[in-house]
């Protein structure tokens, strides 16, 4: 069976929407009937999402948001648990989500878990919503015959991974928000504020101030071409983001935001966190090493971590030690070399890695939270300096007048 989008009159004559499983379009305008709905539309799920999964330069990320996949997996690891078919499981999960994209690409995995396919394969027709280490663990859960628990695992690591993102968020959101406003306020003074004081000295033959003379530039700039400077940063952002969108462009953009002081010390821990977090849900799930090294990897967000990681992978294909590949990187921290080496020599390597990821998640938030207190003054800082220069700029030509006077 195959799921269809439909769009159908009901008795009273509205247009109703929604997806349904069916053998083919024959036999879902028949059950639309026996439901007393007039079919007007049907077409196939799987035709649509192909065309939309076409790659196109877009601004928001495709798939599913973080939020939605942890919802997701955890009523499957409920589902799963309480011996229910894998089919009726994602039957059930179909039905208790609102949203038609969603309850549309369940209905397509359940089809083909129905034909014989695995649970792994059937999610690998949207990898984009189903990444490649979620879809690797499943595949290990399901050798293994610990689908339940493995959907678990998933489901908490998708949980901890929205409740950091959500940490990240709230501490960027204020500092935004501060910029922001102090951005506005000084351009509304330059446009509309500024303008009206020094305009009383534009008709007098006395020499202005550099200092006003550059304040009246800037305002008329703003004034003239404001608009126009608007656009051209909007333009400048949108070529950026496709001119990334070429790999080796995005290497060096990745390599130069690396070596920039504080942004790079974050970006690494963001992405080191990341990546022993999932090796060791990986290797606790059944996934080989060299795998596992593989999927974390892929993971992570700058692509020179990539590689630096695809490097580690390699150096243990080649019979290096784990601590060892990691030591001869730049960018894993010593005290995560460290806890893997005791973890390889207790055996208890998957515990290590967890604990390693927990430490670097701390050690990122006292960062974030140093950084945002320190940029909040300095904010205030900077505003006062530019406010200050505006002030002086229309108080030194009053002073002038008033020697004048005198």
């Amino acid at each position: 069976m195959s799921a269809f989008r439909y769009k159908a009159l009901n008795t009273e004559g509205r247009l109703v929407k929604g997806v349904l499983e069916a053998d083919s379009e024959r036999h879902l305008r028949a059950q639309l009937r026996a439901q007393k709905l007039r079919p007007v539309e049907v077409r196939g799920v799987e035709a649509k999402m192909t065309k939309e999964s076409r790659p196109r330069f877009t601004f928001f990320r495709t798939g599913l948001s973080a939020g939605e996949l942890a919802l997701i997996t955890r009523q499957l690891a409920t589902l799963v648990a309480s011996a229910l078919p894998l089919d009726e499981c994602l039957q059930a999960a179909a039905e208790q989500t609102r949203k038609s994209s969603i309850k549309s690409m369940l209905l397509e995995v359940r089809s083909r878990v129905s034909e014989g396919y695995t649970l792994a394969n059937g999610m690998a027709q949207y990898p984009q919503a189903f990444g490649e280490m979620y879809r690797a663990m499943v595949h290990a859960g399901e050798q293994a015959g610990q689908l339940a628990p493995v959907l678990e695992q998933l489901a908490e690591y998708t949980e901890n991974r929205q409740l950091t993102a959500q940490k990240l968020k709230l501490a960027l959101i204020y500092p935004f928000v501060l910029m922001g406003v102090a951005v506005s306020v000084v351009a509304a003074l330059m446009v509309f504020v500024v303008p009206e004081l020094v305009g009383i000295f534009t008709h007098t033959k006395k020499a202005l101030p550099p200092l006003t003379v550059g304040l009246i530039a800037v305002s008329d700039f703003l004034r003239n071409s404001g608009v126009y400077l608007l656009v051209g940063l909007l333009l400048s952002v949108v070529g950026l983001r496709r001119l990334l969108q070429e790999p080796q462009r995005q290497l060096k953009w990745h390599q130069f935001l690396l070596r920039i002081p504080g942004i790079g010390t974050v970006l690494i821990g963001i992405d080191t966190a990341r990546f022993s977090s999932t090796l060791s849900i990986l290797m606790a799930s059944g996934v080989p090493l060299l795998d596992a090294l593989h999927i974390a990897g892929s993971v992570m967000s700058n692509r020179e971590l990539r590689k630096a990681a695809v490097r580690v992978a390699n150096n243990v294909q080649e019979g290096s030690s784990l601590n060892k590949a990691l030591s001869q990187g730049a960018f894993f921290p010593p005290m995560m070399v460290h806890m893997v080496a005791s973890g390889e020599v207790s055996g208890e390597l998957e515990i290590m890695l967890e604990r390693s990821a927990v430490n670097q998640e701390r050690e990122l938030e006292m960062t974030l939270g140093t950084v945002m207190g320190l940029f909040e003054p300095l904010m205030v800082i900077l505003m006062g300096g530019v406010v200050l220069l505006i002030v002086l700029a229309i108080l030194l030509p009053i002073f002038d007048l008033n020697t004048m006077v005198r």
